[in-house]
């Protein structure tokens, strides 16, 4: 395997700091810490978060993700002037995140006002092999003089929420004058979370404690000789009332116990074992590309990284957010982009995670049900934004408009109810990669059977059709309409794969087969026209259209919601992000190649691409319409949405999704590595600026490699049984492993073209 590319940040800039401090986030899935500077900067929203960790400060305030306290700042003086960047001058600058290991290292040189220069190395990490450990270490080397040196460090309980205070202080102690620990619980007493904190320190450094407004704090001074390093390790132990071996009666005494055994390690040895971990998983899960642009490589390896950090591995009841755990976008909640965006790359890679994903669904199954029982229907309604209960925990108003000084209600939880069905579409993938009979006989069949029920409940009877109205569909500048193709769509494929499986299992439900035949035979798909044009819902096509060009250069920025009302929007040919053009890719096998191209031609003039989930789906389609230098186009622009050059462009966090989304692109796109109607298929279409793709995947148990150049596709298999594998329109049985050339192969676009086909 190539050697794994860095995130450079070359120079220190005040205005970047938000953007590098999400970029280079730590994470192992169960902790992600921003890549904040030791030192403090009014501008820098510093943050440390546990999956699932969520609590609601007040009624008027929605559930989020809580910044824990602070084991990070650290105030250091040296020879008496305080050290930030904001002042003096920097001598040299570099810092990077190693994708390797997760090691996020800084280096610089500093000249002081006192125009003394100052070498400064800092080092941290999340262990990948330990979740609950943070180590981090500073070296302080002066290069002109003997120098005092002065570091405060500790817990600190003053971090909030953008101002929401979630934590009461329980305790803080100190024991044997060495180890810090603080016990915090939520304002409800719902949780708790203990931290534990060790500093290693020069012999002849000098140490004192204090516990003052919710600081617990460790005084560090020492005298350090010119071209010697004043060093100090600093080694923390998170824990919460979450944890499966959590004991409220002994957790500190068991936290100190375990930072004890970690103190007693190293820095070194700690980050070897960490980087183990990160060795294995990216045997399981890199994309390697040879390309004439090396930034490519660079975006994979970047998305691939906060795959990892983001997702928790350690339970069922908890699922990846919108911004992950490097922010407080969105709350820390949880929408579809898990399972359409994020999903896809676990369930070819590491199986198990996927089912674990869904099985947070499953957990919050009550929630769900509860849900669509106080709206009027059956089954089970899922929240748009979810969180750890599994009710609803969207946002009744938006932010309060400063002109009209009014909220405007939010109706994604009223009406986007396309989740229900994309769960669905999720259970339905993950089985028809893995097989899992166990998962869906326990799990996945109930999932599949209640979001069924919710559609069959949810349709209105028209004219002896059936028909859904008042919806959202992805398109969200498009709200309230009737029969948007993509919800009615992945209903219909809710209900049919519900009833196969049913079906598939034997398990007798007379009563419910029978609503299911009726709605499959009557419910409405919008049908193309001779253009080959499907409408996004009944009144998409009647409305006027709008030169975008001006927010389109814009775009990410919704600057079209400073010149329209989002009711103005709502009534022209406006989306936000593909609508149509996802159904497509979401259900290739229902749409022939013209009616891909028809849509996407039609649609993409019309979308602005406000949503950072748009460009890499539309560089899909593009890809399977033969279009490589549009579906290129598209795909860098995907990896440009956190990494361009907007200063700003993830202040708030990752966007978790764009990072699935770079991986669909590659593997699904270029490489066309698809799972439809139960069969594994190839449709390579490389870029022109691509010699090669090499991925690791698994298909139903069986460990693969795939290796494509323009000319090649090389497989290989850890079975000696054949694998079954349609390149273009050819089925291959590939034994072992096996290179098949390319030429002679026809590689049409996806899709029949059929409606309403069976899928097995």
């Amino acid at each position: 395997m190539s050697t794994l590319t860095r995130l450079k940040e070359a120079q220190f800039n005040p205005h970047t700091l938000n953007k590098f401090a999400t970029l280079m986030a730590a994470g192992n899935g169960y902790l992600g810490l921003r890549a904040c500077h030791e030192e403090a900067y009014t501008e820098q929203t510093r943050g440390m978060y546990l999956a699932g960790f969520y609590h609601r400060s007040s009624s008027a305030e929605s559930t989020e993700l809580v910044n824990l306290p602070d084991v990070l700042h650290m105030r250091i003086e040296l020879d008496g002037e305080l050290f930030t960047l904001l002042s003096g001058t920097i001598v040299d600058y570099q810092r990077h995140l190693d994708f390797s290991c997760g090691e996020l290292r800084r280096s610089l040189v500093w000249l002081a006002p006192n125009k003394k220069r100052y070498q400064i190395e800092c080092q941290r990490f999340l262990s990948a092999a330990q979740h609950s450990l943070l180590c981090s270490r500073i070296a302080i080397t002066p290069l002109d003089d003997d120098a005092n040196v002065t570091i405060s460090t500790g817990i600190d309980a003053t971090q909030t929420n953008s101002g929401r205070q979630h934590l009461d202080e329980t305790s803080v102690r100190v024991f044997e004058q060495r180890y810090l620990q603080g016990c915090y619980r939520t304002l409800d007493g719902s949780n708790e979370v203990v931290i534990s904190s060790f500093c290693a320190l020069p012999t002849n450094a000098c140490s004192s404690f204090y516990a003052k407004n919710r600081r617990l704090t460790q005084h560090c001074s020492g005298k350090v000789a010119k071209g010697d390093a004043f060093i100090m390790v600093k080694t923390n132990w998170i824990a919460s009332s979450l944890d499966a071996d959590y004991h409220a009666e002994s957790c500190s005494e068991q936290v100190l116990n375990k930072l004890v055994q970690c103190v007693e390690r190293g820095y070194e040895q700690l980050l070897a074992e960490s980087s183990r971990e990160w060795d294995s998983w990216w045997q399981k899960s890199r994309v390697v590309v040879e390309s004439e642009d090396p930034e490519d490589q660079h975006a994979l390896d970047f998305a691939l990284y906060h795959q990892f950090a983001m997702t928790p591995t350690h339970s069922e009841r908890c699922s990846i957010a919108a911004k992950g755990l490097t922010g407080e976008g969105y709350k820390g909640h949880i929408f579809w982009d898990t399972e359409v965006f994020l999903l896809p790359f676990h369930m070819l890679t590491q199986p198990g995670i996927a089912r674990q994903l869904l099985s947070y669904r499953w957990h919050n199954l009550p929630g769900a049900q509860a849900k669509a029982k106080k709206n009027g229907f059956q089954g089970a309604l899922f929240p748009w934004e979810s969180a750890w209960s599994g009710e609803e925990e969207t946002p009744e108003f938006a932010a309060i408009n400063i002109r009209t000084g009014l909220r405007q209600k939010v109706a994604s939880a009223l009406a986007e109810h396309h989740l229900v069905a994309d769960i669905a579409w999720a259970v339905d993938a993950y089985y028809q990669v893995t097989r899992d009979d166990t998962f869906m006989r326990e799990r996945g069949l109930t999932l599949l059977l209640e979001t069924a029920r919710f559609w069959i409940s949810r349709a209105v009877e028209i004219n002896g059709r059936l028909e859904l109205h008042d919806v959202i569909g992805p398109d969200e500048y498009t709200e309230h309409i009737d029969n948007n193709a993509y919800t009615n769509y992945l209903a219909w494929h809710n209900v049919e794969r519900a009833k196969h499986y049913l079906q598939q299992f034997a398990i007798h439900d007379a009563d419910f087969v029978c609503q299911a035949d009726d709605f499959l035979e009557r419910i409405w798909l919008p049908v193309a026209s001779p253009e080959n044009l499907i409408a996004q819902d009944d009144s998409f096509l009647s409305k006027p259209t709008l030169d975008l060009t001006h927010y389109k250069a814009q775009q990410g920025t919704q600057a079209i919601l400073l010149d329209y009302s989002r009711a103005e929007v709502n009534e022209m040919q406006i989306l936000k992000q593909a609508d149509v053009v996802m159904l497509t890719y979401m259900l290739p096998w229902l749409f022939s190649p013209a009616q891909l191209q028809a849509n996407l031609d039609y649609y993409e003039p019309r979308t602005i691409h406000d949503s950072s989930l748009s460009k890499a789906i539309h560089g899909v389609i593009a890809a399977r319409c033969g279009r490589l230098e549009q579906a290129y186009q598209f795909w860098q622009q995907a990896c440009l949405i956190d990494l361009g050059d907007d200063p700003h462009s993830c202040d708030d966090g990752i966007h978790a999704a764009a990072t699935g989304a770079i991986w669909l692109g590659a593997v699904q796109g270029f490489a066309g590595l698809t799972v439809e109607q139960g069969q594994l298929r190839l449709n390579p279409r490389l870029p022109v600026a691509w010699q090669s793709i090499s991925l690791p995947f698994i298909w139903r148990g069986v460990h693969i490699h795939l290796t494509i150049t323009h000319q090649h596709v090389t497989l290989s298999t850890s079975s000696d049984e054949p694998l079954e594998i349609w390149v273009a329109d050819k089925c291959l049985s590939i034994v072992g492993g096996e290179t098949v050339s390319l030429a002679g192969f026809f590689t049409p676009a996806h899709g029949s073209g059929t409606t309403k086909g069976a899928v097995q």
